[in-house]
């Protein structure tokens, strides 16, 4: 049950300050904000980023990269690896079928040993969101990509490409070789006998209209392209098929997202000099999206899967269908008749969710062997007339509690030589089958998962949480690097049998270690003890946020904020069209604002809820409370919701990404803010110094990367933290300027960023890469130690680690001495003991500005025989203790200590 709030104590909004019409919406849309309050804004719209505002803006990237103050740092990768991540694209070397590339939105992965290992050969491009990756089969050195999601998902991101690109020596280099404003690549067809001719398919722009789209051709290895087949500014191609007895032959699928009446089956016989538009025997539609497959061993075979957006005529209106949904359809004349051949009910393959799925393929040993791909997969030996689900015997080479094949197919390859081989790729990752789809290994060892939110906790060493899409909510260390577990170390907080299911904010209770809250989609939050003997979701409590009985029910989005009270810790905050407070931890809820949210434009609109993103509570005064919306609009109380007063001034209208009360100043606060869902991609970052009566943007030098995060440092004042869609920045001046802390990370999405109060660490939860952990005492210290000529970074405790998974010549103290240096010279390192014994000397050859060194935790052995300073130098792994480090250059010198830890792992 719910707690009421007397009326006499019922929030109140301040109308001194009226949100304005957005400029972007449609005029309905703007009239119906007007008619909530809004007032007219003079702000001219601001169109989506042209691929030369993206270029330049790469080249801006780089330059900060490479001329940044902390290019020395090194992220640490920590996983998880167990949880996988979507798979969108499958390729295989034809002259080596143990050679694999997979792609998604983790970059794009190698393995020449069959999935035993693997290795990233696309880290550092403009783009890191594969969309499709094909090998030559003439030269399998040739390797084509073709970048940006092909889901056009309506919730959660589907990010956009840069264009297509090409390798020549098996993925270790990559040239972008144009297109850059395709946005989204789903297939990439190479010539059989001619690498150099090569097709390629684009959807465009998700969220905008634009040119670059349909179907592109190369006949001179991609130095130029001419676009073949092009329907309208707002239709694109899916998928394609070449007839594998004839490069001439192809057949696209164009798609006119996400229903419309361009969408149809296209076929050339020329190389796409001409088309023609197949539609004997097809459905007139309203049609979605297809896939398409030839059958390799009877060309005349060719298999369309279709989502059917007609009319739902039968019998079950009840059950909330309202479209017929996944159909197969077959013509055995090359397109020139077809028929639906499947006699049974396909719809529940991907119900309302086509627009993710609809792959095809046909297996080279048989036509009549066909699978489909949707929520699940299936497989037909009656030329696709009924199908059978496949994915209940699962084998994982990292353990998990789920049961069967990940949900949501992505992509299907079938060995052409052994068709008993198949991979598929999916949100769980990659799975590979050696008796057509019976059984199934989960290759769950790439690090590849997609964060939404991450947490830590106080405890020794901290431990890291976070909620992923479709791969549930996660907990893991934070202290040992994914490169030296010979396990995952990393644990589910809860797991449906599918090993899977979306996560978002998810938080550890700051009072029990034990106890995790993690939500599922619009406002299913639970409560969960993790020492259970399960990790199954019924165990958890469920605390979703309802509306008293009568009341009008709250509303929230795809994915509902919520935090945990700084100043009561019991005390629960979560947003949805109103901001709603619990004092018991979720038992109870109240609501403590009016309504604050605009009007929901549907799931394919700029703002399809309308209702609140992000949560911002003062540590410092409470009652000090922000939140912004969809549309861009913030709100404040200053007495814990009584009043509320809109503070969006002459903020654009954007996607509100994070809301931040300052830790030093009540009346300072940060606002970043997204504008992907028109493709705008420019950095939206603000600050208010004045309870946000009048705002500053601080995006200052920082290239056009949409901002998904800001923090402020624990530590330090003067510096800031951004996360955007290709990295980290920072700031030593509150917003004045911006360096890059990329350093080794690969180009990711940093959707989440918090540093650790008492370890000064920082960690980030990344779309497609997992988590990353990089030291942040350089850049807090940063302004100081440049005042000197030699300066030491205060060293983190470092520990020797006891009775866990980590291979035995792990097992030991390592850290990285950190100091800056005025001028290049030669550095000297001398360690001693808790008896002030020298037990260690160092000699570097320090470069002007950071340096770094690695310590092994290795001293002299001076107890052992041969050993001590005259004989050969011995050397063993530091006992627990306080060491003292000196270090010296030239006339400058600095010190500091070491504490070497022994402990063992909780879990």
């Amino acid at each position: 049950m719910n707690r009421s709030i007397p009326q006499s104590q019922l929030p109140t909004v301040n109308k001194a300050r009226k949100p304005r019409t957005a400029w972007w919406l449609p005029v309905g849309v703007a009239l119906a904000l007007g008619a909530a309050g809004a007032a007219q804004s003079a702000r001219p719209p601001a169109l989506p980023t042209t691929a030369v505002e993206r270029e330049h803006a790469w080249a801006v990237h780089q330059e900060l990269r490479r001329d940044s103050p902390f290019a020395a740092l090194e992220w640490r990768a920590v996983g998880p690896k167990m949880v996988g991540g979507r798979v969108e694209a499958v390729a295989v070397a034809s002259d080596n079928p143990a050679t694999i590339y997979a792609g998604g939105a983790g970059n794009l992965w190698k393995t020449v040993n069959n999935g035993i290992t693997w290795t990233p050969v696309f880290e550092h491009q403009e783009a890191f969101a594969i969309g499709d990756v094909a090998v030559a089969s003439s030269n399998s050195d040739v390797v084509w990509v073709g970048t940006g999601e092909v889901q056009p998902r309506f919730a959660g991101f589907a990010f956009s490409g840069t264009g297509v690109y090409k390798s020549t020596d098996g993925g270790a280099t990559w040239h972008n070789m144009g297109l850059r404003d395709t946005h989204h690549i789903p297939k990439v067809l190479i010539d059989p006998r001619n690498p150099d001719i090569v097709y390629v398919s684009a959807m465009g722009h998700q969220w905008s209209t634009n040119a670059e789209r349909g179907v592109f051709k190369t006949t001179d290895g991609g130095q130029t392209w001419t676009k073949v087949l092009y329907i309208d500014d707002s239709t694109g191609v899916i998928d394609m098929a070449m007839d594998p007895s004839n490069s001439a032959i192809v057949y696209a699928a164009a798609w006119h997202l996400p229903s419309g009446s361009q969408s149809a089956i296209y076929k050339t016989i020329d190389g796409g000099t001409t088309w023609k538009k197949l539609t004997n025997g097809l459905p007139k539609g309203p049609l979605g999206r297809m896939g398409l497959d030839v059958a390799p061993g009877r060309p005349s075979v060719l298999y369309a899967f279709l989502d059917n957006q007609a009319k739902y005529e039968g019998a079950e209106p009840s059950q909330g269908r309202t479209v017929i949904g996944a159909e197969l359809y077959r013509t055995d004349d090359a397109g020139e008749h077809w028929r639906r051949v499947n006699e049974t009910d396909l719809y529940e393959v991907f119900t309302i969710y086509g627009w993710k799925f609809c792959d095809v393929r046909v297996s080279s040993d048989n036509p009549d062997d066909v699978y489909i791909l949707g929520n699940r997969g299936y497989h037909s030996t009656d030329g696709g007339r009924t199908f059978s689900p496949f994915g209940e015997q699962i084998l994982r080479l990292h353990d998990t509690e789920g049961k069967v094949l990940h949900l949501d197919q992505h992509e299907i390859w079938i060995d052409p030589r052994n068709p008993n081989r198949v991979i598929v790729g999916n949100d769980g990752g990659l799975f590979m089958s050696y008796d057509r789809a019976h059984t199934w290994l989960h290759m769950n060892n790439l690090p590849i998962s997609q964060f939404y939110a991450v947490a830590t906790d106080m405890q020794q060493p901290y431990v890291i949480y976070g909620g992923t899409q479709d791969d549930a909510a996660v907990y893991g260390p934070s202290d040992v690097p994914i490169a030296d577990a010979a396990a995952d170390l990393w644990h589910h907080v809860y797991l449906d049998r599918w090993t899977g299911g979306d996560s978002f904010v998810t938080l550890p209770d700051p009072t029990d270690p034990n106890i995790v809250y993690y939500e599922h989609q619009n406002g299913d939050l639970r409560r969960m003890d993790i020492t259970g003997s399960s990790v199954q979701t019924s165990r958890a409590a469920d605390v979703r946020p309802r509306a008293a009985a009568g009341e009008p029910e709250w509303r929230f989005g795809w994915y509902m904020p919520f935090v945990i009270s700084h100043h009561n810790r019991e005390t629960l905050y979560a947003g949805g069209n109103k901001l709603l407070m619990s004092l018991d931890r979720g038992d109870h809820w109240q609501a403590i604002s009016p309504d604050l949210s605009e009007p929901a434009g549907g799931d394919r609109a700029v703002v399809p809820y309308g209702t609140i993103t992000m949560i911002g509570e003062s540590s410092v005064k409470p009652g000090l409370l922000y939140v912004g919306t969809e549309a861009g609009a913030v709100w404040l109380t200053k007495n814990n919701g009584a009043t509320w007063t809109n503070v969006s001034g002459d903020l654009p209208r954007k996607w509100v990404t994070r809301v931040i009360p300052s830790r030093w100043n009540p009346a300072t606060v940060y606002v970043g803010m997204s504008g992907y869902r028109t493709d705008d991609f420019r950095p939206y970052l603000y600050v208010s110094r004045d309870f946000g009566t009048t705002w500053r943007s601080i995006a200052a030098n920082l290239p056009a990367e949409s901002i998904n995060v800001v923090r402020e440092d624990p530590r330090n004042p003067n510096v800031l933290y951004v996360g955007t869609d290709l990295g980290v920045y920072a700031s030593l001046d509150r917003g004045g300027s911006w360096v890059s802390l990329a350093a080794n990370l690969p180009s990711t999405p940093v959707e989440d960023l918090v540093v650790h109060p008492r370890d000064d660490e920082i960690v980030i939860g990344t779309h497609g890469r997992g988590v990353f952990v990089l030291d942040a005492r350089p850049v807090q210290q940063w302004s100081e130690a440049t005042k000197s000529g030699l300066r030491l970074f205060a060293v983190r405790p470092t520990a020797v680690r006891d009775g866990d998974d980590i291979e035995p010549s792990r097992n030991r103290a390592e850290e990285r001495l950190l100091f800056y240096l005025q001028n290049a010279q030669p550095v000297t390192i001398v360690i001693t003991d808790p008896d002030r014994h020298v037990v260690r000397k160092l000699t570097v050859e320090g470069h002007q500005g950071l340096n770094a060194l690695v310590w092994d935790g290795q001293v002299e052995d001076r107890s052992s025989p041969g050993g001590g300073w005259e004989g050969p130098m011995r050397l063993r792994y530091a006992e627990p203790g306080v060491y003292r480090v000196r270090i010296a250059a030239g006339p400058w010198e600095d010190g500091g200590a070491i504490t070497v830890t022994r402990y063992s792992r909780r879990y």
